[in-house]
């Protein structure tokens, strides 16, 4: 009889047992799913905010280095406009004058970053350009109908985008215009094409584009959306826009880019990249690009940061949830042993996170650090190069206008000479012996060949050289230098003595910057003696199987011990005058084609060896 009581009593107590499990398994179900619901919609915004953080940074970054480039070429036509070569150019309109004015456009190109500067005259019609010399020059081209022009004449200086008429090209089209005493001189135009900005935004940016007022894409990260819209443009706008020819024969078709959510913030929109199967969303943002009416968009991907958002913060909503139901349910078992349990485990999950913290963030800091080295050394070493190529191409100017005197010497002698052959065949002509007049204009061919070398080695010594190698003939380096200090070692020097080597010997380096190395150091021994009758400058060479060994030597006073301790050290000079650099650049030239140079110096005089790498 106990037995069945204790069975009736036991029944309903197990399935009330059962009844409060299934409530509590519902209950902590039922909790979880809203957890995660709210830890979904929280991560979905958090990740929409961060997205649209690195878009605007993203803008605001791409619309600055837009706007620098754009001020750079701005400055371009303003200083030209007022060079005297380009004024001289359109009032003289002397074919001299437009070849050595298409020369000096072709060579700003390098370093402007421009795509074409040209100069129009009054009427339109290009008369110099940099592209003078290739298939598509714009001379003898009229622009009087192109609007970057007419807005010139008529406003003082334009801006306007367009499709180039002969080159094909998509520009920026800046333009001057030039006045005279009388007026209207001509406008002076430059193109600035921006392929290498919209290869950087590929490279190292989300999607981005540059719209007009008119909502037609001008620059852009994907050369297929060029010229299209953001929008369908009305016929009436559609007509003037094909005949003023501003974009070609582009179809000014809309760009795939429609709103996902009407009026939502942020802008999310679906977009369908170029060879994309399907459509995607991205966060878009739009910022004003500085002194322009123009604006800037970045289109960045939401899928993997807002997914990544809702995983962590779902993860953390689990990871929050699972110890919590766990001690609640052991609580429900053994209050005691749950408290103390779940302490322990709180204890234990803090500092978990705690170091999971601090070693994501150390890694963080860590890694920003090495990004933030990583680019300022590159930054330092592009500028370091640029910094010697400029000290190398000045130091060259600097020889060429210590020598300038001594050519112009070697120069107006033939001249001299020539004036005298002219008049004694202008004599001989006169008295009918041809063959004397001839034996004169064949010594005068001589005479202008002889001025057209030196001329030509100045022109190719004075250009901003390269850092192209290969096998160059000693004999050439010799004769190049002694070619341009030869006067002024005739004049100033007792005695100069040069060993000349036959063609085969040569070396691996740049002719032009191993002339310049002998050229410092021959500059340097004749300082050293300070000419005179009993100076003596001589320049040999030794030959060996694997190097070639050019040795300048002098006798004069020597080098000071102080100076000679630290030669080859930046500004390091005895001098009045000098800035302690030639050596420097002598050194590292030598050094770049896997050379070296030495020293010996005495009170009897001073030898620099130069050890260069011999060509077989």
């Amino acid at each position: 009889m106990e037995e069945a009581i204790q069975s009736e009593t036991s029944y309903p107590a197990s399935l009330s047992g059962w009844v409060t499990k299934a409530v509590l398994g519902v209950t902590a179900a039922l909790i979880v799913i809203a957890s995660l619901f709210v830890a979904a919609d929280y991560g979905r915004e958090r990740g929409y905010q961060i997205v649209t953080e690195r878009a605007q940074n993203t803008a605001e970054l791409n619309a600055v280095l837009l706007r620098t480039v754009l001020e750079k070429q701005r400055s371009i036509p303003f200083v030209l406009s007022q060079d005297r070569d380009v004024v001289s150019a359109l009032s003289t309109r002397s074919e001299s004058v437009l070849q050595l004015l298409n020369r000096k456009l072709e060579s700003l190109i390098g370093g402007t970053g421009s795509a074409v500067i040209y100069l129009l005259d009054a009427d339109g019609l290009a008369i110099a350009a940099s592209n003078w010399n290739e298939p598509i020059s714009f001379v003898g081209t009229n622009y009087s109908f192109r609007p970057y022009y007419t807005r010139a004449v008529k406003n003082g200086s334009a801006e306007h985008y367009a499709l180039g008429t002969v080159s094909k090209r998509p520009g920026l089209y800046i333009s001057k215009r030039i006045d005279g005493p009388a007026g209207l001189l001509g406008v002076l135009v430059v193109k600035l094409e921006f392929d290498e900005i919209e290869a950087d935004w590929r490279r190292n940016s989300d999607p981005t584009l540059v719209v007009d007022q008119r909502g037609i894409v001008l620059v852009t990260s994907f050369p297929d959306w060029r010229f299209m819209t953001e929008g369908v443009i009305p016929a009436d706008r559609m007509g003037p826009l094909r005949e003023s020819l501003q974009f070609g024969g582009a179809p000014l078709v809309p760009l795939d880019i429609s709103p996902a959510l009407p009026e939502a913030e942020p802008d999310i929109v679906r977009a369908r990249m170029p060879g994309a199967p399907f459509r995607r969303e991205f966060v878009r943002v739009q910022t004003q690009v500085p002194t322009t009416s123009w604006k800037l968009q970045s289109l960045t991907p939401v899928a993997p940061t807002v997914t990544e958002s809702v995983r962590t913060a779902q993860l953390i909503a689990l990871l929050f949830l699972t110890p919590l139901l766990g001690l609640t349910a052991f609580f429900l078992r053994r209050r005691g042993l749950a408290l103390r349990r779940a302490h322990e485990q709180e204890v234990a999950r803090v500092e978990l996170e705690r170091r999971v913290a601090a070693r994501t963030a150390d890694l963080s800091a860590a890694h920003a650090e090495l990004v933030m080295q990583a680019e300022e050394r590159q930054k330092t070493e592009t500028k370091l190069q640029s910094v010697q190529l400029e000290l190398v191409q000045a130091n060259r100017l600097a020889i060429l206008g210590q020598v300038t005197a001594g050519v112009a010497h070697e120069i107006n002698q033939p001249v001299a000479a020539i004036r005298s052959y002219a008049d004694n065949a202008a004599t001989f002509l006169g008295r009918n012996q041809v063959d004397s007049a001839k034996d004169n204009l064949k010594a005068i061919a001589g005479l202008t060949e002889r001025i057209g070398s030196i001329t030509d080695e100045l022109r190719t010594f004075s250009r901003k050289g390269t850092r192209e190698s290969g096998p160059i003939s000693v004999g050439n380096i010799i004769e190049g230098a002694m070619l341009l200090l030869g006067s002024r070692f005739r004049q100033r020097a007792g005695q100069i003595l040069t060993a000349m080597p036959p063609p085969e010997v040569k070396v691996h380096g740049n002719r032009i910057r191993l002339e310049q190395v002998l050229i410092n150091l021959m500059q340097n021994a004749l300082e050293a003696t300070e000419g005179g009758p009993e100076s003596k400058i001589s320049v040999r060479y030794i030959v060996d199987n694997e190097e070639v060994r050019l040795i300048v030597a002098d006798n004069g006073p020597g080098i000071p011990d102080a100076i000679m301790q630290m030669l080859f050290t930046p500004f390091n000079t005895s001098k009045d005058r000098g800035l302690g650099l030639g050596l420097v650049i002598c050194h590292d030239i030598v050094a770049e084609y896997g050379g070296r140079i030495e020293v010996e110096s005495s009170s009897d005089g001073t030898e620099f060896t130069v050890h260069l790498k011999r060509v077989i």
